[in-house]
């Protein structure tokens, strides 16, 4: 599983030109699900990302967690993050999992982030999406499992 989180002050997706889903201060994480991937790499990341601490604390630290301030997620899925790019010019993706399973894969994480007192927002799984962001920092990592 690969993710990319960007700490946001806000984000929001839109599909067709409607905004379907918004958040506010938190984490914009695209998520994309390799061949392989378990329900254990989804609590494993979710559990890291929500007790990651990459929030600043009134030093100006990255000191707090997810958690601890409260944040607010929208999980956007992602599967060109596994495009293999290292060969010719087209990208390949023989690595991501197939769509039927890579959804699940990815409502299980919303749920779970649901279930543990976030709220989780989330794009529609396949469409084509613009997606919108303030970056707060800017602050982005990646995180592969």
């Amino acid at each position: 599983m690969k993710v990319v989180i960007q700490r946001v002050k806000s984000a929001s997706v839109r599909v067709g030109g409607e905004t379907i889903s918004s958040v506010g201060k938190g984490m914009l994480i695209l998520l994309g699900a390799n061949t392989g991937d378990t329900i254990d790499n989804v609590r494993r990341i979710a559990d890291k990302l929500m007790n990651l601490r990459i929030f600043e604390d009134d030093d100006g630290k990255m000191n707090l967690s997810a958690r601890s301030v409260g944040a607010e997620f929208l999980v956007v899925s992602q599967f060109t993050l596994l495009a293999d790019t290292s060969k010719g010019r087209r990208p390949s993706f023989a690595k991501a999992m197939i769509p039927d399973e890579a959804e699940k894969l990815y409502m299980v994480f919303v749920e779970y982030l649901r279930e543990c007192g976030f709220k989780a927002e989330t794009g529609v799984f396949g469409a084509k999406m613009e997606v919108e962001l303030i970056n707060d920092g800017p602050v982005t990592f990646v995180i592969d499992d």
